[in-house]
Protein backbone atom coordinates (compact mmCIF):
# COMPACT_ATOMS: atom_id res chain seq x y z
CA UNK A 1 0.00 0.00 0.00
CA UNK A 2 1.15 3.51 -0.77
CA UNK A 3 0.72 6.88 0.88
CA UNK A 4 -2.79 7.42 -0.48
CA UNK A 5 -3.72 4.13 -2.17
CA UNK A 6 -4.93 1.16 -0.16
CA UNK A 7 -5.88 -2.30 -1.35
CA UNK A 8 -8.75 -0.88 -3.42
CA UNK A 9 -8.00 2.65 -4.59
CA UNK A 10 -8.10 5.72 -2.35
CA UNK A 11 -10.51 5.64 0.57
CA UNK A 12 -11.31 7.64 3.69
CA UNK A 13 -13.92 9.68 5.52
CA UNK A 14 -15.61 12.22 3.25
CA UNK A 15 -14.34 15.78 3.74
CA UNK A 16 -11.44 14.53 5.86
CA UNK A 17 -7.79 13.91 4.93
CA UNK A 18 -7.31 12.68 1.39
CA UNK A 19 -11.06 12.94 0.71
CA UNK A 20 -11.25 16.74 1.15
CA UNK A 21 -12.19 18.81 -1.92
CA UNK A 22 -8.68 20.27 -2.25
CA UNK A 23 -7.04 16.84 -2.18
CA UNK A 24 -9.58 15.23 -4.51
CA UNK A 25 -8.99 18.05 -6.99
CA UNK A 26 -5.29 17.16 -6.96
CA UNK A 27 -6.16 13.48 -7.41
CA UNK A 28 -8.18 14.33 -10.51
CA UNK A 29 -5.40 16.51 -11.91
CA UNK A 30 -2.74 13.89 -11.19
CA UNK A 31 -4.75 11.12 -12.83
CA UNK A 32 -5.48 13.28 -15.85
CA UNK A 33 -1.81 14.15 -16.29
CA UNK A 34 -0.83 10.50 -15.96
CA UNK A 35 -3.31 9.66 -18.72
CA UNK A 36 -2.02 12.45 -20.91
CA UNK A 37 1.40 10.82 -20.92
CA UNK A 38 -0.27 8.12 -23.05
CA UNK A 39 -3.11 10.01 -24.78
CA UNK A 40 -3.30 13.63 -25.86
CA UNK A 41 -7.02 14.01 -25.09
CA UNK A 42 -8.12 11.35 -22.55
CA UNK A 43 -11.78 10.45 -21.96
CA UNK A 44 -12.64 9.33 -18.44
CA UNK A 45 -15.90 7.71 -17.31
CA UNK A 46 -16.98 8.61 -13.76
CA UNK A 47 -19.58 6.55 -11.90
CA UNK A 48 -20.62 6.52 -8.26
CA UNK A 49 -22.67 4.70 -5.66
CA UNK A 50 -25.49 6.33 -3.68
CA UNK A 51 -23.56 8.14 -0.92
CA UNK A 52 -24.45 11.79 -0.42
CA UNK A 53 -20.78 12.76 -0.77
CA UNK A 54 -20.69 11.30 -4.28
CA UNK A 55 -22.33 14.44 -5.68
CA UNK A 56 -19.52 16.57 -4.30
CA UNK A 57 -16.70 14.26 -5.31
CA UNK A 58 -17.77 13.64 -8.91
CA UNK A 59 -17.82 17.37 -9.59
CA UNK A 60 -14.43 17.93 -8.01
CA UNK A 61 -12.82 15.00 -9.85
CA UNK A 62 -14.30 16.29 -13.08
CA UNK A 63 -12.89 19.77 -12.42
CA UNK A 64 -9.43 18.32 -11.81
CA UNK A 65 -9.53 16.19 -14.95
CA UNK A 66 -10.90 18.95 -17.18
CA UNK A 67 -8.33 21.45 -15.87
CA UNK A 68 -5.51 19.33 -17.30
CA UNK A 69 -7.19 18.64 -20.63
CA UNK A 70 -9.21 15.44 -20.10
CA UNK A 71 -12.87 14.97 -21.04
CA UNK A 72 -15.35 13.42 -18.59
CA UNK A 73 -18.43 11.23 -19.08
CA UNK A 74 -20.75 10.96 -16.05
CA UNK A 75 -22.80 7.74 -15.78
CA UNK A 76 -24.40 8.40 -12.36
CA UNK A 77 -25.14 5.67 -9.79
CA UNK A 78 -23.90 2.41 -11.29
CA UNK A 79 -22.19 -0.72 -9.90
CA UNK A 80 -18.40 -0.74 -9.93
CA UNK A 81 -18.32 -3.53 -12.54
CA UNK A 82 -20.70 -1.46 -14.66
CA UNK A 83 -18.17 1.37 -14.74
CA UNK A 84 -15.45 -1.12 -15.70
CA UNK A 85 -17.65 -2.50 -18.49
CA UNK A 86 -18.55 0.93 -19.91
CA UNK A 87 -14.91 2.04 -19.76
CA UNK A 88 -13.87 -0.68 -22.18
CA UNK A 89 -17.18 -0.74 -24.08
CA UNK A 90 -17.12 2.99 -24.84
CA UNK A 91 -13.40 2.94 -25.63
CA UNK A 92 -12.65 5.41 -22.83
CA UNK A 93 -9.08 6.06 -21.71
CA UNK A 94 -9.92 5.18 -18.10
CA UNK A 95 -12.72 4.82 -15.59
CA UNK A 96 -13.30 6.10 -12.06
CA UNK A 97 -15.76 4.69 -9.52
CA UNK A 98 -16.60 6.87 -6.52
CA UNK A 99 -17.40 4.41 -3.76
CA UNK A 100 -16.27 3.08 -0.42
CA UNK A 101 -17.81 -0.29 -1.26
CA UNK A 102 -19.16 -1.93 1.92
CA UNK A 103 -18.18 0.93 4.26
CA UNK A 104 -20.76 3.20 5.97
CA UNK A 105 -22.08 6.31 4.19
CA UNK A 106 -19.64 8.72 5.85
CA UNK A 107 -16.71 7.10 4.05
CA UNK A 108 -16.05 7.36 0.35
CA UNK A 109 -13.37 6.31 -2.08
CA UNK A 110 -11.98 6.54 -5.59
CA UNK A 111 -11.35 3.40 -7.63
CA UNK A 112 -9.44 3.65 -10.91
CA UNK A 113 -9.69 1.48 -14.02
CA UNK A 114 -7.44 1.41 -17.08
CA UNK A 115 -8.84 1.46 -20.62
CA UNK A 116 -9.41 -2.31 -20.50
CA UNK A 117 -11.47 -2.14 -17.31
CA UNK A 118 -8.80 -3.51 -14.98
CA UNK A 119 -7.70 -1.84 -11.76
CA UNK A 120 -4.42 0.03 -11.92
CA UNK A 121 -1.12 -1.75 -11.21
CA UNK A 122 1.16 -0.53 -8.42
CA UNK A 123 3.45 1.30 -10.84
CA UNK A 124 0.60 3.54 -12.04
CA UNK A 125 -0.59 4.19 -8.49
CA UNK A 126 2.94 5.19 -7.52
CA UNK A 127 3.08 7.66 -10.40
CA UNK A 128 -0.24 9.23 -9.40
CA UNK A 129 0.90 9.55 -5.78
CA UNK A 130 4.08 11.33 -6.83
CA UNK A 131 2.06 13.73 -8.97
CA UNK A 132 -0.40 14.45 -6.14
CA UNK A 133 2.53 15.54 -3.96
CA UNK A 134 4.22 17.54 -6.73
CA UNK A 135 4.31 21.22 -5.57
CA UNK A 136 4.13 22.27 -9.23
CA UNK A 137 0.93 20.32 -9.93
CA UNK A 138 -1.35 23.37 -10.02
CA UNK A 139 0.97 24.99 -12.57
CA UNK A 140 0.46 22.15 -15.06
CA UNK A 141 -3.11 23.05 -16.00
CA UNK A 142 -3.90 23.66 -19.69
CA UNK A 143 -4.86 26.96 -21.29
CA UNK A 144 -8.48 27.91 -21.91
CA UNK A 145 -8.57 26.40 -25.40
CA UNK A 146 -7.60 22.93 -24.15
CA UNK A 147 -9.85 22.66 -21.07
CA UNK A 148 -11.80 19.39 -21.06
CA UNK A 149 -15.56 19.01 -21.33
CA UNK A 150 -17.97 17.02 -19.20
CA UNK A 151 -21.32 15.49 -20.14
CA UNK A 152 -23.75 12.88 -18.86
CA UNK A 153 -24.49 9.49 -20.43
CA UNK A 154 -28.23 8.93 -20.01
CA UNK A 155 -28.51 5.25 -20.95
CA UNK A 156 -25.66 3.81 -18.85
CA UNK A 157 -27.94 1.51 -16.83
CA UNK A 158 -29.63 0.26 -20.00
CA UNK A 159 -26.30 -0.52 -21.67
CA UNK A 160 -25.04 -2.39 -18.64
CA UNK A 161 -28.34 -4.28 -18.24
CA UNK A 162 -28.16 -5.53 -21.84
CA UNK A 163 -24.59 -6.70 -21.27
CA UNK A 164 -25.64 -8.60 -18.13
CA UNK A 165 -28.62 -10.31 -19.77
CA UNK A 166 -26.37 -11.47 -22.59
CA UNK A 167 -24.28 -13.33 -20.00
CA UNK A 168 -27.26 -15.61 -19.22
CA UNK A 169 -27.81 -18.49 -21.68
CA UNK A 170 -30.65 -17.80 -24.11
CA UNK A 171 -31.75 -21.42 -23.79
CA UNK A 172 -32.65 -20.87 -20.11
CA UNK A 173 -35.37 -18.81 -18.44
CA UNK A 174 -36.05 -17.68 -14.89
CA UNK A 175 -39.82 -17.98 -15.32
CA UNK A 176 -41.45 -19.12 -12.11
CA UNK A 177 -38.36 -18.51 -9.96
CA UNK A 178 -38.87 -16.39 -6.83
CA UNK A 179 -35.87 -14.26 -5.91
CA UNK A 180 -35.33 -11.81 -3.04
CA UNK A 181 -32.71 -9.15 -3.78
CA UNK A 182 -31.11 -7.06 -1.04
CA UNK A 183 -29.83 -3.96 -2.84
CA UNK A 184 -28.04 -2.50 0.23
CA UNK A 185 -29.52 0.91 -0.72
CA UNK A 186 -26.54 1.01 -3.07
CA UNK A 187 -25.41 1.29 -6.65
CA UNK A 188 -27.18 -1.87 -7.84
CA UNK A 189 -30.63 -0.89 -6.60
CA UNK A 190 -32.00 -0.31 -10.11
CA UNK A 191 -30.05 -2.56 -12.45
CA UNK A 192 -30.03 -5.71 -10.27
CA UNK A 193 -33.81 -6.20 -9.96
CA UNK A 194 -34.31 -4.93 -13.54
CA UNK A 195 -32.11 -7.63 -15.06
CA UNK A 196 -33.67 -10.46 -13.06
CA UNK A 197 -37.21 -9.36 -13.87
CA UNK A 198 -36.46 -9.03 -17.56
CA UNK A 199 -35.11 -12.60 -17.52
CA UNK A 200 -38.48 -13.78 -16.19
CA UNK A 201 -38.03 -14.03 -12.41
CA UNK A 202 -40.48 -12.89 -9.77
CA UNK A 203 -38.38 -10.42 -7.79
CA UNK A 204 -38.90 -9.10 -4.27
CA UNK A 205 -36.69 -6.13 -3.43
CA UNK A 206 -35.51 -5.04 0.00
CA UNK A 207 -33.24 -2.17 1.04
CA UNK A 208 -33.76 -0.46 -2.31
CA UNK A 209 -34.58 3.13 -1.27
CA UNK A 210 -31.24 4.96 -1.11
CA UNK A 211 -31.28 8.41 0.48
CA UNK A 212 -27.54 9.14 0.54
CA UNK A 213 -27.14 8.07 4.16
CA UNK A 214 -28.47 4.49 4.40
CA UNK A 215 -26.08 2.66 2.07
CA UNK A 216 -24.99 -0.64 3.70
CA UNK A 217 -26.89 0.30 6.87
CA UNK A 218 -27.80 -3.08 8.38
CA UNK A 219 -28.25 -4.18 4.79
CA UNK A 220 -26.56 -5.99 1.95
CA UNK A 221 -23.77 -8.53 1.77
CA UNK A 222 -22.36 -7.68 5.21
CA UNK A 223 -25.74 -7.97 6.93
CA UNK A 224 -27.72 -10.81 5.31
CA UNK A 225 -29.96 -11.62 8.30
CA UNK A 226 -32.98 -9.68 7.03
CA UNK A 227 -32.53 -11.26 3.59
CA UNK A 228 -32.65 -14.66 5.24
CA UNK A 229 -35.93 -13.74 6.94
CA UNK A 230 -37.45 -12.49 3.70
CA UNK A 231 -36.43 -15.60 1.76
CA UNK A 232 -38.24 -17.76 4.29
CA UNK A 233 -41.24 -15.41 4.43
CA UNK A 234 -41.72 -15.35 0.65
CA UNK A 235 -40.76 -19.03 0.29
CA UNK A 236 -38.28 -17.86 -2.30
CA UNK A 237 -35.91 -20.05 -4.25
CA UNK A 238 -32.89 -17.87 -3.49
CA UNK A 239 -31.84 -14.62 -1.85
CA UNK A 240 -29.12 -12.40 -3.30
CA UNK A 241 -27.37 -9.73 -1.22
CA UNK A 242 -25.31 -7.06 -2.99
CA UNK A 243 -22.98 -4.63 -1.24
CA UNK A 244 -22.92 -0.86 -1.70
CA UNK A 245 -21.21 -0.86 -5.09
CA UNK A 246 -22.53 -4.29 -6.17
CA UNK A 247 -19.16 -5.96 -6.64
CA UNK A 248 -19.81 -8.44 -3.79
CA UNK A 249 -22.42 -11.15 -3.46
CA UNK A 250 -23.64 -13.23 -0.53
CA UNK A 251 -26.46 -15.70 -1.22
CA UNK A 252 -29.17 -17.33 0.87
CA UNK A 253 -30.62 -20.71 -0.10
CA UNK A 254 -34.28 -21.68 0.10
CA UNK A 255 -33.78 -23.05 3.63
CA UNK A 256 -32.30 -19.81 4.92
CA UNK A 257 -28.65 -20.89 4.93
CA UNK A 258 -26.21 -18.04 4.22
CA UNK A 259 -23.60 -18.83 1.56
CA UNK A 260 -20.37 -16.83 1.39
CA UNK A 261 -17.91 -16.34 -1.46
CA UNK A 262 -16.02 -19.57 -0.74
CA UNK A 263 -19.14 -21.68 -1.08
CA UNK A 264 -20.21 -19.92 -4.28
CA UNK A 265 -16.73 -20.30 -5.80
CA UNK A 266 -16.73 -24.01 -4.92
CA UNK A 267 -20.09 -24.56 -6.62
CA UNK A 268 -19.08 -22.61 -9.71
CA UNK A 269 -15.65 -24.24 -9.96
CA UNK A 270 -17.06 -27.76 -9.85
CA UNK A 271 -19.78 -26.89 -12.37
CA UNK A 272 -17.31 -25.26 -14.76
CA UNK A 273 -14.91 -28.20 -14.33
CA UNK A 274 -17.66 -30.68 -15.15
CA UNK A 275 -18.63 -28.76 -18.28
CA UNK A 276 -15.02 -28.19 -19.45
CA UNK A 277 -15.22 -24.41 -18.93
CA UNK A 278 -12.43 -24.09 -16.34
CA UNK A 279 -9.11 -23.33 -18.10
CA UNK A 280 -6.11 -25.00 -16.48
CA UNK A 281 -8.51 -26.63 -13.99
CA UNK A 282 -7.56 -23.94 -11.48
CA UNK A 283 -9.04 -21.17 -9.35
CA UNK A 284 -7.54 -18.27 -7.42
CA UNK A 285 -8.64 -17.26 -3.90
CA UNK A 286 -7.05 -15.29 -1.06
CA UNK A 287 -5.41 -16.34 2.18
CA UNK A 288 -8.78 -15.75 3.89
CA UNK A 289 -10.59 -18.58 2.10
CA UNK A 290 -11.71 -21.50 4.23
CA UNK A 291 -9.73 -24.76 4.07
CA UNK A 292 -12.96 -26.51 3.21
CA UNK A 293 -12.71 -24.95 -0.26
CA UNK A 294 -9.29 -26.53 -0.81
CA UNK A 295 -10.58 -29.92 0.30
CA UNK A 296 -13.62 -29.80 -2.00
CA UNK A 297 -11.74 -28.62 -5.08
CA UNK A 298 -8.49 -30.58 -4.80
CA UNK A 299 -10.53 -33.76 -4.32
CA UNK A 300 -12.03 -33.10 -7.76
CA UNK A 301 -8.65 -32.38 -9.34
CA UNK A 302 -8.89 -28.57 -9.29
CA UNK A 303 -5.78 -26.64 -8.26
CA UNK A 304 -6.16 -23.73 -5.81
CA UNK A 305 -3.84 -20.72 -5.83
CA UNK A 306 -3.88 -18.17 -2.99
CA UNK A 307 -3.01 -14.46 -2.95
CA UNK A 308 -2.99 -11.63 -0.39
CA UNK A 309 -6.37 -10.11 0.45
CA UNK A 310 -7.74 -7.82 -2.25
CA UNK A 311 -9.55 -8.62 -5.48
CA UNK A 312 -6.89 -6.77 -7.50
CA UNK A 313 -4.31 -9.36 -6.38
CA UNK A 314 -6.68 -12.16 -7.30
CA UNK A 315 -7.15 -10.66 -10.78
CA UNK A 316 -3.39 -10.25 -11.26
CA UNK A 317 -2.81 -13.92 -10.44
CA UNK A 318 -5.68 -15.03 -12.64
CA UNK A 319 -4.37 -13.09 -15.62
CA UNK A 320 -0.84 -14.38 -15.07
CA UNK A 321 -1.99 -18.03 -14.99
CA UNK A 322 -4.83 -17.78 -17.56
CA UNK A 323 -7.49 -18.62 -14.97
CA UNK A 324 -11.08 -17.41 -15.38
CA UNK A 325 -12.56 -18.08 -11.92
CA UNK A 326 -11.47 -16.58 -8.64
CA UNK A 327 -12.59 -14.48 -5.72
CA UNK A 328 -12.73 -13.80 -2.03
CA UNK A 329 -14.62 -15.23 0.90
CA UNK A 330 -16.21 -11.79 1.34
CA UNK A 331 -18.11 -12.24 -1.92
CA UNK A 332 -15.88 -10.63 -4.55
CA UNK A 333 -16.41 -13.16 -7.32
CA UNK A 334 -14.46 -12.90 -10.55
CA UNK A 335 -15.42 -14.45 -13.86
CA UNK A 336 -12.78 -13.08 -16.22
CA UNK A 337 -14.53 -14.57 -19.23
CA UNK A 338 -17.37 -12.11 -18.51
CA UNK A 339 -16.00 -9.20 -16.47
CA UNK A 340 -12.71 -7.59 -15.48
CA UNK A 341 -13.64 -7.08 -11.84
CA UNK A 342 -15.92 -8.55 -9.16
CA UNK A 343 -19.56 -8.43 -10.26
CA UNK A 344 -22.37 -9.43 -7.89
CA UNK A 345 -25.00 -9.57 -10.64
CA UNK A 346 -22.93 -11.80 -12.93
CA UNK A 347 -22.21 -14.06 -9.95
CA UNK A 348 -25.95 -14.16 -9.25
CA UNK A 349 -26.65 -15.19 -12.84
CA UNK A 350 -24.06 -17.96 -12.57
CA UNK A 351 -25.83 -19.36 -9.51
CA UNK A 352 -29.22 -19.14 -11.20
CA UNK A 353 -27.84 -20.83 -14.32
CA UNK A 354 -26.62 -23.76 -12.21
CA UNK A 355 -29.98 -24.07 -10.48
CA UNK A 356 -31.78 -24.10 -13.85
CA UNK A 357 -29.42 -26.53 -15.59
CA UNK A 358 -29.25 -28.99 -12.71
CA UNK A 359 -32.87 -28.52 -11.66
CA UNK A 360 -31.67 -28.60 -8.08
CA UNK A 361 -32.34 -26.24 -5.15
CA UNK A 362 -29.44 -24.11 -4.03
CA UNK A 363 -29.16 -25.95 -0.70
CA UNK A 364 -28.31 -29.17 -2.58
CA UNK A 365 -25.79 -27.47 -4.87
CA UNK A 366 -24.05 -25.94 -1.85
CA UNK A 367 -23.40 -29.35 -0.29
CA UNK A 368 -20.23 -29.70 -2.39
CA UNK A 369 -18.24 -27.79 0.24
CA UNK A 370 -18.10 -28.39 3.99
CA UNK A 371 -16.68 -25.40 5.85
CA UNK A 372 -14.04 -25.83 8.54
CA UNK A 373 -14.88 -24.04 11.83
CA UNK A 374 -13.61 -20.48 11.39
CA UNK A 375 -13.85 -17.24 13.30
CA UNK A 376 -12.73 -13.71 12.42
CA UNK A 377 -12.40 -10.91 14.97
CA UNK A 378 -12.40 -7.37 13.57
CA UNK A 379 -10.58 -5.29 16.16
CA UNK A 380 -10.73 -1.49 16.08
CA UNK A 381 -7.21 -0.12 16.46
CA UNK A 382 -5.92 3.42 16.86
CA UNK A 383 -2.61 2.52 15.17
CA UNK A 384 -1.48 -0.24 12.83
CA UNK A 385 1.65 -1.29 14.70
CA UNK A 386 3.88 -3.88 12.93
CA UNK A 387 3.46 -7.28 14.52
CA UNK A 388 7.16 -7.54 15.37
CA UNK A 389 6.65 -4.61 17.78
CA UNK A 390 3.84 -6.44 19.60
CA UNK A 391 5.83 -8.88 21.80
CA UNK A 392 3.09 -10.52 23.88
CA UNK A 393 0.68 -10.78 20.98
CA UNK A 394 3.24 -12.17 18.51
CA UNK A 395 4.54 -14.72 21.03
CA UNK A 396 1.06 -16.06 21.75
CA UNK A 397 0.28 -16.05 18.03
CA UNK A 398 3.24 -18.36 17.44
CA UNK A 399 2.20 -20.64 20.31
CA UNK A 400 -1.34 -21.02 18.95
CA UNK A 401 -0.05 -21.78 15.46
CA UNK A 402 2.04 -24.61 16.90
CA UNK A 403 -0.89 -25.88 18.94
CA UNK A 404 -3.19 -25.98 15.90
CA UNK A 405 -0.60 -27.60 13.65
CA UNK A 406 -2.04 -29.15 10.50
CA UNK A 407 -5.53 -29.21 12.02
CA UNK A 408 -6.00 -25.46 11.52
CA UNK A 409 -4.40 -22.15 10.72
CA UNK A 410 -4.26 -18.56 11.90
CA UNK A 411 -4.07 -15.32 9.94
CA UNK A 412 -3.44 -11.80 11.25
CA UNK A 413 -3.55 -8.69 9.10
CA UNK A 414 -4.54 -5.04 9.18
CA UNK A 415 -7.37 -3.86 6.95
CA UNK A 416 -6.24 -1.91 3.92
CA UNK A 417 -9.31 0.35 3.99
CA UNK A 418 -10.36 0.70 7.64
CA UNK A 419 -8.77 1.17 11.09
CA UNK A 420 -9.16 -2.50 11.86
CA UNK A 421 -7.00 -5.49 12.65
CA UNK A 422 -8.40 -8.84 11.55
CA UNK A 423 -7.68 -12.07 13.43
CA UNK A 424 -8.87 -15.20 11.60
CA UNK A 425 -8.53 -18.68 13.09
CA UNK A 426 -9.58 -22.06 11.68
CA UNK A 427 -9.47 -25.22 13.72
CA UNK A 428 -11.18 -28.45 14.68
CA UNK A 429 -13.41 -26.95 17.37
CA UNK A 430 -15.47 -23.72 17.34
CA UNK A 431 -15.25 -23.18 21.10
CA UNK A 432 -11.46 -23.57 21.09
CA UNK A 433 -10.83 -21.13 18.24
CA UNK A 434 -13.24 -18.58 19.77
CA UNK A 435 -11.23 -18.72 23.00
CA UNK A 436 -7.99 -18.25 21.08
CA UNK A 437 -9.43 -15.29 19.15
CA UNK A 438 -10.63 -13.53 22.32
CA UNK A 439 -7.24 -14.02 23.97
CA UNK A 440 -5.37 -12.65 20.95
CA UNK A 441 -7.68 -9.64 20.71
CA UNK A 442 -6.94 -8.68 24.32
CA UNK A 443 -3.17 -9.11 23.88
CA UNK A 444 -3.24 -7.09 20.65
CA UNK A 445 -4.98 -4.12 22.27
CA UNK A 446 -2.70 -4.28 25.30
CA UNK A 447 0.47 -4.32 23.18
CA UNK A 448 -0.75 -1.46 20.97
CA UNK A 449 -1.52 0.56 24.10
CA UNK A 450 1.96 -0.12 25.53
CA UNK A 451 3.54 0.87 22.21
CA UNK A 452 1.67 4.18 22.27
CA UNK A 453 2.83 4.89 25.82
CA UNK A 454 6.48 4.07 25.11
Amino acid sequence: MGKYFGTDGIRGEANVGVMTPSMVLRVGQAFGLALREKTERPRVIIGKDTRVSGYMLEGILSAGLCSVGADVLFVGPLPTPGVAYLTRGMRASAGIMISASHNPFHDNGIKFFDKNGFKLPDVDEDLIERMIDDPQLENRVVNAQKIGRAKRIDDAIGQYAVFLKERFPKSLKLDGMRIVVDCAHGAGYRVGPKVLRELGAEVFEINNEPNGFNINLEAGALHPDRLREEVLRYRADVGLALDGDADRLVAVDEKGNILDGDQIISMCALEMFATHQLPNNSVVVTVMSNKGLDVALTKAGIQVFRTPVGDRYVVEEMRKRNIVLGGEQSGHLLFLDSSTTGDAIIASLKILEMMCRRNRPLSVLAEVMQKFPQITRNVKVARKVPVERLPHFSARLADIEKELGHAGRILFRYSGTESLARITIEGPDQVLIRTFAQELEQLLLQDIHREAQA
